[in-house]
């Protein structure tokens, strides 16, 4: 038996269900590990996030906010921070992406979690004190993914140098705009495989699983981040109502800036997630994410159509033309 399996039995036997019957529910694109336990017809998800490659501690704090905000996270039945084990409240199986697959109404689903986001944007304490910013610095790194893990991984070299400050220069830029709209607390990977409906009343309906990487940041972003989804084509007709219905809520808030900012942050995003699913394949021997590729690389270039980010197309088409755009062998190897 593995020390950490060690560590784990421990854990669960101070929490009280050492007894329980175990199986693997999940993983995602970290290193975390998710096991689904039953015990005396109770089932609870044990979360296993070992250190130092991850850090339960942002998960813990955030999940206590949301609650006492009156949103749905997972109750927190026991905690090791120490070790990175939790035991979380189970929320079921009825993750958004396996309702929307089974044909539930998608209208409905975007608008419950549209209204959750709405309900933390206009909430003065949702911003939780001691949550990291969402920074020019944050921002400029992730968008830098699709420069130092996607362009090697498609030319076979490291991208010039020159070029590549060019790129960070634009984003320097663009940040400005992004940061026209007030600030909230922003998820980050506020989608459909992250958000449960639950048999609760109002926005406790939209259970939220994936928020340890919280930031304090412009209140587009969540609502981008759910419209524009990497996994999944989304009727621009349902975007645009969900943005209407979001917008009720902040009458204050000009359209026309509410868009250049969504604009700069979706591409952003997009630029990140190229760069993030290349990484996955490349580094981490993952390469089931690379079927995404070509809907990310559609969604950035719907962004880079607003005029905010004419500056950034032109790069793109400069150095990394329609032609080139394409999904990255999954050979295993570093750029």
């Amino acid at each position: 038996m593995s020390d950490r399996e060690d560590l784990i039995r421990s854990f669960l036997t101070k929490a009280g269900w050492g007894t329980a019957q175990r199986g693997r529910l999940a993983g995602d694109a970290s290193f975390r590990h998710y096991d689904r336990l039953v015990r005396d017809g109770r089932p609870a998800v044990m979360m296993d996030a070992p250190p130092p490659k991850e850090d339960v501690r942002p998960f813990v704090r955030i999940a206590r906010h949301l609650k006492a905000l009156g949103l749905s996270a997972p109750e927190l039945l026991a905690v090791d921070e120490e070790n990175g084990l939790l035991l979380l409240e189970d929320l079921g199986d009825g993750t958004y992406t396996r309702l929307l697959e089974g044909g539930h109404d998608e209208a409905a689903l975007y608008a419950l979690a549209t209204d959750v986001l709405a309900e933390i944007a206009a909430r003065p304490d949702a911003p939780l004190p001691g949550t990291p910013p969402y920074d020019d610095e944050k921002l400029l790194t992730e968008a830098c993914l699709l420069t130092d893990w996607y362009m090697p991984a498609m030319a076979g070299k490291d991208t010039d140098a020159e070029a590549r400050a060019e790129y960070v220069a634009i984003w320097q830029r663009l940040f400005p705009v992004a940061r026209m709209v007030p600030d909230t607390l922003v998820l980050r990977d506020f989608h459909v495989d992250n958000l449960m409906l639950l048999d609760r009343p109002g926005l406790a309906a939209c259970g939220l699983l994936d928020f340890q990487d919280a930031v304090i940041g412009p209140l587009t972003y969540d609502l981008m981040s759910l419209l524009e989804d990497a996994r999944r084509d989304i009727d621009p007709v349902m975007i645009e109502i969900m943005k209407g219905r979001f917008l009720k809520r902040f009458p204050n808030i000009d359209r026309a800036v509410f868009e250049a900012s969504w604009a700069v942050m979706a591409a952003q995003r997009h630029a990140k997630v190229i760069g993030i699913f290349t990484r996955l394949c490349k580094r981490d021997g993952k390469p089931g994410y690379l079927v995404h590729i070509p809907r990310v690389w559609r969604l950035l270039e719907g962004a880079c159509r607003h005029p905010v980010l004419a500056e950034l197309t032109r790069w793109l088409d400069r150095h990394m033309p329609k032609e080139a755009r394409g999904v990255p062998s999954p050979q295993e190897s570093k750029p």
